[in-house]
């Protein structure tokens, strides 16, 4: 049986064979079954979510034609959503509830869109397995004992299992990425700028992007044209007219020249498992098949990336987060009357925000500080301009660059909790296009021996999303791969 996809859903409502009731209700039943187990949502509306489609189907003269009419979709929990709690899995924003969207939310909604639920991530999108959530981890649903990814691991369980078709996700350095690999979806990072930040709790600013986690690339190339666009809100949004992403969809890769950095793949500090790299070069090879070239090219800088992020990304949060001080919203500690303004500050900090957020604050604050400026930032922000000349250089030779997405295939649930290095390494070839503001995709292509999905990420040039979906699309068109679904996760009071 074919799995329904978001344009198979919106199709059918469009046409009058479902209604968007029909269609919210089959959403509700799914995370009903599964979520006790897998651990997607943070936030379920169910009754306003059946409100809103119900509207919908009354009102259809309205909706007809709008591209995602009648569709249920998943937000992740750090994306403002009006009347809608927004805790970005923080303990520190547990009871926060924004009064307006975000920008890209906004856009969802007026295409059609029904809302369900927020859902879980790494805390403030800080980690890369979701075992960073205040509230609990979220399960891979393809095997319960390990790793979904993350930060964005929520949106992808919400998505590999069924729950919905659309999850939105923020990527800061592989955040939408990496989870989609470690589940089996496909996972668009667009170019900094091409979807509105508006709205997003800010990590890292300079990095952060929101994009689509789907099942096909063609339902990310839908979502996408729906949230792209300039924003006035946000002054870092390109105004560039958006591309028509569906008709980029040709399957036509003739002539095309992928870029593979054969060295940083092959090094030693990539740390690339055996299945993995066996499944990347079996993908080449079918997009070759297509007619696509294969070109060598160097990044060599590359291989600096993970600590030129994890420069740049700890001293943008350390001033981000400064903001959640107990005193406008959010959490504050119990005061036992004779606090004064600073241990005020110091407990609600200390209670509100959990490890891995404080060690990154203390981080991004030591790099900052007189004395290590230069030292630490400065240089990050100027190895970070080699690596967008390497990217520049690479494209002069190619029009997308390959990699495998993730190193390994998901690893187990508390296996690098006390090892940070290990758990960062695992953005190794993800984080590069954050750093050079570059559109990014992961598409599934095949499973290790062990039934683990593995994905195959394509990186593009700047604004130019419409290539990157052409080849991804093209690719998935020879790897069937939308008819693979994880087994169904259950509770023990729902039927298997």
């Amino acid at each position: 049986m074919t799995t329904p996809t978001l344009v198979d859903l919106r199709d059918a409502w469009q046409s009058g064979r479902r209604s968007a009731v029909e269609l919210c209700e089959e959403a509700l039943t799914a995370i009903a079954q599964q979520d006790a187990v897998l651990g997607a949502f943070n936030t379920v509306i169910g009754e306003a979510a059946l409100a809103r489609a119900a509207s919908i189907d009354r009102d259809r003269a309205t909706w007809a034609g709008r591209p995602l009419a009648g569709v249920p979709v998943a937000i992740k929990d750090n994306l403002c959503t009006r009347g809608i709690r927004t805790t970005a899995s923080s303990r520190i924003l547990e009871a926060f509830v924004p009064p307006y969207d975000a920008t890209a939310v906004a856009k969802l909604q007026a295409a059609g869109a029904v809302i369900v639920g927020k859902t879980n991530c790494d805390e403030f999108a800080m980690g890369s397995s979701n075992e960073n959530s205040a509230f609990r981890p979220a399960r891979n649903p393809w095997a319960t004992d390990r790793i979904p990814g993350g930060s964005s691991g929520g949106s992808a369980v919400a998505v590999a299992a069924g729950m919905t078709t659309l999850a939105l996700g923020s990527d800061t350095g592989g955040s939408i990425r990496q989870p989609a690999a470690l589940c089996g979806i496909v996972g668009l990072k667009p170019t900094y700028g091409r979807v509105s930040r508006y709205g997003l709790l800010a990590f890292a600013s300079s990095l952060d992007q929101i994009g689509p986690l789907t099942w096909t690339v063609r339902d990310a190339a839908l979502a996408l044209s729906v949230i792209a666009g300039g924003d006035p809100a946000d002054a870092t949004s390109a105004p560039q007219p958006v591309a028509d992403y569906l008709a980029a969809l040709t399957g036509d890769v003739r002539g095309l020249r992928i870029g593979v950095p054969t060295a940083l793949i092959d090094g030693h500090h990539a740390g690339v498992d055996p299945d993995v790299a066996s499944k990347f070069g079996a993908a080449l090879q079918t997009l070759v098949a297509r007619g696509a070239r294969l070109v060598d090219i160097a990044l060599p800088n590359a291989a600096a990336a993970i600590p030129t992020y994890y420069l740049v990304a700890t001293a943008e949060a350390s001033s981000n987060l400064a903001r959640y001080d107990g005193v406008r919203y959010g959490y504050r500690a119990p005061a036992d009357g004779r606090d004064d303004l600073r241990t005020m500050y110091r407990r609600s900090r200390e209670q509100g925000f959990g490890a891995e957020v404080k060690r990154r604050i203390m981080l991004g604050t030591y790099v900052l500080s007189a004395g290590y400026y230069d030292a630490y930032y400065l240089k990050a922000q100027q190895v970070r301009t080699l690596i967008r000349r390497d990217y520049d250089e690479a494209f002069a030779h190619a029009d997308v660059v390959a990699m495998p997405t993730s190193p390994t295939p998901a690893f187990r649930l508390g296996e690098r909790v006390a090892d940070p290095m290990q758990m960062y390494l695992a953005d190794i070839f993800t984080v590069s296009a954050n750093l050079a503001g570059l559109p990014a995709i992961s598409v599934p292509c095949g499973f290790t021996a062990a039934g683990l999905p593995v994905g195959l990420q394509l990186t593009g040039r700047h604004l130019d999303e419409a290539t990157l979906l052409r080849a991804a699309d093209a690719y998935e068109r020879d790897a069937g791969w939308p008819e693979h679904r994880p087994a169904r996760v259950t509770t023990a009071a729902e039927p298997a």
